[in-house]
């Protein structure tokens, strides 16, 4: 089964960038729809940003849009989620999940439901 490692994560103070990593291992990403998902203590999780790693399609939540960017290193079966400009709202545990129908990046790009595999999550806080 396909395996998400998520890093990366760590404090950081507001206004600075933050870079989480994805790793995959057992399948090759070449054609998935990679998510970014986040989840602050007693709130849903939500949406941050997706892409279709065949075609390169994205999407984000607009509450990141201009300030995260999303990206997919087919070499190094990888998918990497840049984040500047950080608030503290944008403190949370961040998962990386695949969907196998990278279309959904598009179509559905935040029905957990198209998303089979996940990470175990990754923390991020934003304080002074």
């Amino acid at each position: 089964q396909l395996q998400l490692v998520e890093s990366g994560g760590g404090l950081v103070q507001p206004g600075g960038s933050l870079r989480l990593s994805c790793a995959a291992s057992g399948r090759s990403l070449d054609y998935y729809g990679i998510g970014w998902f986040r989840q602050a203590p007693g709130k849903e999780r939500e949406g941050v940003s997706c892409i279709n790693t065949s075609d390169g399609s994205t999407n984000y939540a607009d509450s990141v849009k201009g300030r995260f960017t999303i990206s997919v290193d087919n070499a190094k079966n990888t998918v990497s989620l840049q984040m500047n400009s950080l608030k503290p709202e944008d403190t949370a545990v961040y998962y990386c999940a695949a969907a196998p129908r990278p279309w959904i990046v598009i179509t559905a790009p935040w029905d957990e439901y198209e998303y089979e595999y996940w990470g175990q999550g990754i923390q991020v806080t934003v304080s002074s």
